[in-house]
């Protein structure tokens, strides 16, 4: 279950899927509870406080001030948490052509957080990198 490793593998055999729904990174100060009504994707702790990765609708609910209105892409192939190089390749990619992205890796897959607006665009070229990436 480590999962793989092989860059070429990697690119060639990823499956991006680009998820429903508009995410949006949101702060709460140190040790803050998170408010009844999110269910954030993602929670990380800094020193300065604590990220979430919500949904917009319910970041706008609670009433909580939101960065980054972004559609989650995830690349489907189980990536190893010690793989070299896959997502300095993705995300090379799409800053060739000035696209900003925050990536999470989880233990099974890694997951793009893209411009809203620009989700297709970005799936439309994770899709030709894999299909390069097979030749």
């Amino acid at each position: 279950m480590s999962g793989e490793t092989d860059l070429k593998k990697l690119l060639a055999t990823m499956t991006p899927q680009l998820l429903a729904g508009v995410h949006v990174f949101v702060t709460l100060p140190p040790a803050a509870p998170v408010p009844g009504g999110l269910d954030p994707v993602m929670l990380f702790r800094e020193r300065e406080g604590t990220t979430l990765i919500v949904l917009e609708d319910q970041a706008k609910a609670a009433g909580l001030d939101a960065a980054f209105p972004s559609r989650m892409i995830t690349l489907n192939i189980h990536s190893s948490l010690e793989a070299v190089g896959f997502l300095a390749a993705i995300t090379a990619r799409l800053a060739s052509v000035g696209m900003g992205v925050n990536p999470v890796s989880a233990f099974y897959h890694d997951h793009l957080f893209v411009p809203a607006d620009r989700a297709e665009e970005a799936l439309a070229m994770l899709e030709k990198l894999a299909e390069e990436s097979r030749l």
